[in-house]
């Protein structure tokens, strides 16, 4: 729905460390042609991931090999896109630690960790990734799971200015990538799932100091205005539109990603995510549209000034974020030239919306939806499904699944074919009311709880088979598919358009591949052995064109619900992989898991099924579905601690390795729910064997 106007030595820095390399880098080229660099985070301010290089193309793809890659020095998930200015390739790894690298021959610049304690992972609902920096004017900017955002010199990593923007007690995390426009520093955050309330921030680029805030849920009313440009629209627009004391539970709104920028109208553009809890009964007793949840929302860049926005999701209740990428582009509806917004949130259908206005252009399904019928043209709402709310005693197995119809793998506009490229996945999710919830501060907070694994390996297949993948060629225009082409797990990459008529995209479990533009005939695959979920990007230099993915295992997905994929990883550190035509150098060799054997399986069947209860709302978030772990947390089922009850207790419950990021459950867990979950991670650690 609809509202309208209202940048050798190692250098120990208070807020981070540097490692330089080699000598600085030279400047960056005043005037680099056009298309050789990538220099924002969607290559332009648009967000559109198209590359006009063309060298590479369906007829000289198959020339291409590998020219070099670089590993990261630790594991967790990789899902950043990477930045390339002046020669140099900028990306981040875990932990926000950003890697300045030569992107001619791999060679590592300089290097900067922000040391991030390792205990603030706990409130990372999806693991300890970053998606990216933004460079500009000779900074390097990067936002730290622990909320600072700081600025770094481009060509030789010192630290410049580093701002809090959130208290690091409170869980909030920030995984995604900073925007820079104008002067400017954008960043949100996330957290919903633990009980925060949203907002997204702008900060001087020379200074860091905070420009303005704007906080997309209301807080609590008794205490007033918050002294933000956002305090108009929430007291007349969002307030209205909550019941109840949400602010006891934060209300969500996190932007934990997907921004755009229109510097021709100086609009800001941010997507705005689910609520916390997700259940609306809960967090908004009464209902209400719960305002700004599951918005893309647009201000002013200088000041943060409401423009408009645009509810995908009226009171969510099924974790339908529109914090996924958006496209500024400009299409001709009905004979006539319209400057538009695009997205394809997890909700499944895809929004074409006038981005001066926020006016709704078209919506339609881009993959099979049940929750709602149709997007109403009038009033820009969905027409919800009878018992799509999950009312209490009536489960509802929702499609899309809290995964969406896509996630937050970006897509990519091509303006030569007209069409949308999409890593969309198909999937269903059951969904129904947390008997007897009780709001647990600084933990999940979903008041929608996740069923355990059954230990039984059909049922396991089962889910597999539940789930698919594939590449979506949408037309924004025609609002239909141009054609699909599948792939053979669920949770895919993000997407890379070219003016070669090619598309690259990471596909789970095979590495990149390349595919015709116009068909979606696949033409090119390379197996990196880590799956690439961000973006791929492609630069010039030399005369020499280049494609890049940083890749690794991670995500939310690799961590809860790994069992499910087509190759889960392990403890694997990521990198970055580049290709060009011709490249010979060879592709590194895949790590195999370490493997334990299992302690006797001899819990009885209520503590296996007391224990799985126990693990799926405690441990999965980390430790993976059934006990299946991926991306760099450790496999319970392999675990020495899992050899006795009395060791498994201890980083359970006695907080034995809470210094490493294993928080204490003591204040919830007592020794024997510690001990039915070992006995379910026992049980599982027997059935998944032969999986591995």
């Amino acid at each position: 729905m609809r509202c309208s106007p209202l940048k050798t030595m190692l250098t120990v820095l208070a807020a981070g460390c540097v490692l330089v390399i080699q000598a600085p880098i030279a400047a960056a080229a005043q005037a680099a042609p056009a298309g050789s660099e990538w220099p924002r985070h969607g290559l332009d301010s648009a967000e559109t991931r198209f590359s006009p290089l063309r060298a590479i193309d369906t007829a000289s793809v198959a020339q291409l090999g590998l020219a070099w890659h670089f590993r990261f020095d630790r594991p967790r998930g990789v899902e950043a896109t990477p930045i390339m200015v002046g020669g140099t390739l900028y990306v981040s790894g875990p932990w926000g630690v950003v890697y300045a690298i030569d992107a001619r021959n791999g060679r590592l610049r300089w290097q900067h960790d922000p040391q991030v304690p390792a205990g603030k992972g706990m409130h990372a609902c999806c693991d300890v990734v970053n998606r990216g920096v933004a460079v500009e004017d000779g900074r390097v900017f990067v936002a730290t799971i622990d909320g600072r955002l700081q600025a770094l010199d481009s060509s030789d990593g010192r630290l410049l200015w580093s701002t809090p923007t959130f208290d690091p007690e409170l869980p909030y995390t920030i995984t995604g990538a900073p925007r820079v426009a104008d002067g400017l520093v954008m960043i949100g955050n996330g957290g919903a799932e633990y009980g925060v309330r949203g907002f997204v921030s702008a900060y001087d680029a020379a200074t860091g100091a905070l420009r303005w805030r704007f906080y997309t849920v209301p807080g609590n009313p008794a205490e007033g205005p918050d002294g933000a440009i956002s305090d108009l629209p929430l007291q007349a627009l969002a307030l209205p539109t909550w019941q109840g004391e949400w602010w006891r539970y934060g209300g969500g709104g996190t932007v934990w990603d997907a921004m755009a920028w229109d510097p021709e109208l100086d609009l800001l553009y941010f997507g705005v995510g689910n609520g916390s809890p997700h259940d609306r009964d809960l967090r908004s007793p009464g209902g209400g549209d719960n305002l700004f949840l599951s918005s893309i929302v647009a201000v002013r860049r200088a000041t943060g000034e409401y423009v408009w926005h645009y509810q995908t999701t009226p009171g969510d209740s099924w974790d339908y974020t529109a914090t996924q990428h958006m496209i500024l582009a400009e299409l001709e509806i009905d004979g006539a030239p319209r400057k538009v917004l695009m997205q394809a949130p997890k909700n499944g259908f895809f929004y074409v919306l006038d981005r001066a206005t926020g006016e709704l252009l078209a919506t339609d399904k881009y993959v099979p939806v049940n929750w709602a019928s149709h997007i109403d043209p009038a009033s820009g709402r969905p027409v919800e499904a009878a018992g799509a709310r999950y009312p209490a005693g009536q489960p509802f197995m929702v499609q899309p699944s809290q995964l969406g119809g896509h996630n937050w793998q970006p897509m990519a506009w091509n303006p030569h074919t007209g069409l949308v490229y999409i890593p969309a996945q198909e999937n269903v999710g059951f969904m129904m009311k947390e008997p007897d919830f009780r709001l647990e501060p600084g933990r999940w907070n979903t008041g929608v709880p996740n069923p355990p694994v059954p230990p039984d390996a059909a049922i396991i297949d089962q889910a597999r088979q539940s789930m698919s993948g594939h590449l979506l060629a949408w037309d924004p225009v025609r609002r239909s598919a141009a054609w699909r082409t599948p792939h053979a797990g669920p949770w895919n990459g993000g997407v890379l358009a070219t003016a070669g008529g090619l598309v690259f995209q990471g596909v789970g479990g095979e590495g990149l591949a390349a595919f015709d533009a116009r068909t979606g005939e696949r033409l090119w695959q390379s197996d990196t052995w880590l799956d690439i979920l961000g973006g791929p990007i492609s630069y010039e230099l030399d005369g020499e064109q280049y494609i890049a993915a940083a890749a690794g295992f991670g995500s939310s997905i690799h961590l809860s619900s790994s069992v499910l994929l087509p190759r889960r990883g392990g403890n694997a550190a990521g990198g970055v992989f580049v290709w060009k035509l011709g490249g010979t150098a060879p592709m590194p060799e895949a790590e195999s898991l370490p493997m334990r054997a299992a302690p006797p399986d001899t819990g009885s069947a209520t503590a296996v099924r007391r224990g799985g209860e126990l693990y799926a709302r405690y441990c999965m978030q980390c430790h993976g579905a059934g006990a299946v772990a991926g991306g760099g947390i450790p496999d319970l089922r392999h675990s020495p601690y899992l050899a006795e009850a009395s060791l498994f207790r201890r980083p359970l419950v006695e907080g034995l390795l809470a210094a490493r990021g294993m928080p204490s459950f003591a204040d919830t867990l007592a020794a024997d729910d510690a001990d039915a979950i070992r006995a379910y991670v026992v049980r599982m650690a027997h059935i998944t064997r032969t999986t591995d």
